[in-house]
């Protein structure tokens, strides 16, 4: 439930379009819906300013479903993390609309139309990072960011991210996600004036260990103004940046 369902509830009460008995219906399941199996926030919306996502790994596909049908009446978007396409095919099974993003494992269900404001860039080293960026941009944009692109502009070739400093500039937040050495946000934090997320991915050679040798070089950055979400974590870095990029706008 958004914070204008919940306004717009009231009103019909106070207006005679709803019984009060109809609103004890809707608002009976706030703060959270007990299923047994688990317990789904459904205030968190109107606390946090964004639903409570599903984080697929470790999660049955009849417990997926289960979730996914007790949201389906709210109008928030219903945003599944980490899936794989089998799980996509089962939930295209229950809503045909469902959208799968493949590079960045997400699914989205109920996503309607969001008003886009702010600039969020969204900034890759490399190709092999793209599924993590991807994932961190679509939900930055679902938190109604407008995101702009940048892949495969690693330091191994310094020339490329300097040839977008306009547009790095411009923005109010940056996403930067590296693997392998993970230098890419420290070279953006000694560039702009704005935030930068960094996102260490599991990307590289043996001695990376996974991405915590990126990493470690991102929690050590030199660069002032770089904050940095755990391995692979683009929703974390997604969020972080909508949220950033929400409350510039309402300044």
């Amino acid at each position: 439930m958004k914070n204008e369902d919940l306004k717009n509830l009231l009103r019909d009460i106070r207006n005679g379009k709803k019984t009060v008995e109809e609103g004890f219906k809707v608002l009976k399941d706030l703060p959270f819906d007990d299923i047994g199996f688990a317990k789904l926030d459904t205030h968190r919306s109107i606390r946090c300013g964004f639903p409570e996502v599903i984080y697929c790994p470790g999660k049955t596909e009849k417990q997926i479903i289960t979730i996914i049908k007790k949201r389906l009446s709210d109008s928030c978007p219903i945003v599944l993390t980490k899936a794989d396409p089998g799980t996509a095919a089962a939930v295209k099974r229950l809503k045909t609309d469902a959208e799968y993003f493949e590079d960045a494992r997400l699914i989205v269900v109920n996503k309607g139309e969001v008003k886009k404001q702010g600039l969020v860039a969204i900034v890759s080293a490399g190709t092999t990072d793209i599924p993590v960026a991807e994932e961190a941009a679509i939900v930055a944009e679902l938190m109604g960011a407008e995101c702009e692109r940048i892949f495969d502009v690693g330091v191994a070739g310094v020339h490329r991210v300097l040839a977008f400093t306009d547009i790095l500039g411009k923005a109010k937040v940056i996403v930067a996600i590296a693997g392998m050495d993970g230098a890419l946000p420290s070279l953006l934090g000694g560039l702009v004036s704005c935030p930068v997320i960094a996102v260490p991915t599991s990307v590289g050679y043996g001695a990376s260990f996974g991405g915590l040798s990126a990493l470690l070089t991102m929690l050590n950055s030199c660069a002032p103004g770089v904050a940095v979400v755990n391995i692979d974590n683009g929703f974390g870095a997604g969020y972080l940046a909508g949220m950033i990029n929400r409350m510039k706008d309402e300044e």
